[in-house]
């Protein structure tokens, strides 16, 4: 590991959580919080075979950096870091890792339980899921128009509950 290691990452490869937790980790933080989100084999219901995850990338890291850097200065003396992965995930590999380290543990508790609820929030980060009736993609909505209404035609999508969920 080098000190160039970014605090944020999308990345194609497995995520590693000892990476993250390195990354946050100095002689100052007396606590170290993490957070592995990873693929489960149901879903509101329905059975998941495979997870893929797309990002508007460039978009995706410049929000995860200033989410990192909003708690950063809401919270003096943590670090954070992130960690998302993007294509195709099956089950029990993690989607998504969060790192927090400050002097307290209360303090990184909640800088990490920050980090992963802003960037579900917030990060231009898609998931569609497949299983056994198919692929569906997670929280998506046709912004261009309203059921029934638009050119005569009728839009009906499958919706998950939970947004755009990384994991648990």
């Amino acid at each position: 590991m080098t000190d160039l290691a970014p605090i944020v990452e999308l990345s194609a490869e497995p995520l590693s959580l000892e990476r993250a937790v390195a990354l946050v980790s100095h002689a100052g933080a007396g606590a170290v919080a993490t957070f592995v989100g990873t693929v489960r084999n149901t879903n509101a219901g329905h059975a998941v075979t495979l997870l893929e995850y797309e990002a508007y990338a460039s978009l995706a890291c410049a929000e995860m950096r200033r989410i990192l850097d909003e708690i950063a200065s809401e919270m003096p003396g943590v670090r954070v870091a992130v960690h998302h992965r993007v294509g195709p995930l099956t089950v029990g590999d993690a989607a998504v890792v969060c790192a927090a380290s400050a002097p307290h543990r209360d303090e990184a508790f909640v800088a990490c339980r920050l980090v992963i609820d802003r960037v579900k929030a917030r990060v231009p980060i898609w998931k569609r899921e497949h299983g056994p009736d198919g692929p569906y993609w997670v929280g998506w909505e046709d912004a261009r128009c309203e059921p029934g209404h638009a050119h005569g035609h009728e839009h009906t999508h499958e919706h998950a509950h939970d947004g755009h969920a990384h994991g648990s």
